[in-house]
């Protein structure tokens, strides 16, 4: 069984989705470094007024920093995503992980949510570090914003798209049909 188990790991597929979550994982690490070392923590670089800026903002909640406040929240939140990246990586033969669209589907899931979940394991960080802000300035000088985010978050949203226009085409794909002649 446990040679079974090691085959399954090294097959081509799994190397492709490890490779991009790799890269990924890589990335994203990457971006918050140079976000860590040019930016002091709560600083602004303003690239394109009234619309986009690269911000230093520590979130220890969730997406959005929904549950930011909470005691704890950083803590439960990692072992949520460490749930959830062996639950993943455990059911993702029933989606559609053979093809090269799924495979990177997962692969833009796992780097991220490893992306992340580094950020809050990391001694002296705990928390995601989000950079990417996009917002409108309203003319009596308040501003409407999305809420910032980062690589990994791109890769996770990205992944989970795929994951979903995957299952949405197989399920409304022409079915075959077969007679008894």
């Amino acid at each position: 069984m446990l040679v079974a188990a090691a085959e399954s790991v090294f097959q081509k597929s799994n190397r492709r989705i490890a490779v991009l979550a790799l890269a990924v994982f890589a990335l994203d690490q990457l971006t918050k470094w140079l976000v860590l070392h040019w930016l002091a923590e709560g600083d602004e670089k303003i690239i394109i007024a009234g619309f986009f800026r690269f911000v230093h903002w520590g979130n220890k909640g969730a997406a959005w920093s929904l549950f930011s406040g909470a005691n704890g929240a950083n803590g439960a939140l990692a072992f949520v995503a460490l749930l959830a990246l062996v639950a993943l990586f455990l059911t993702r033969h029933h989606f559609d992980s053979h093809t090269l669209s799924g495979q990177i589907a997962f692969g833009l899931i796992f780097g991220g949510i490893a992306g992340n979940l580094t950020d809050r394991l990391l001694p002296g960080r705990h928390a995601v570090v989000d950079f990417i802000y996009f917002y409108l300035q309203q003319r009596g000088g308040g501003e409407i914003g999305f809420p910032a985010f980062n690589v990994a978050d791109t890769a996770i949203c990205t992944g989970v798209g795929l994951i979903f226009l995957i299952t949405w085409k197989n399920e409304h794909a022409p079915k075959s049909v077969t007679s008894d002649k």
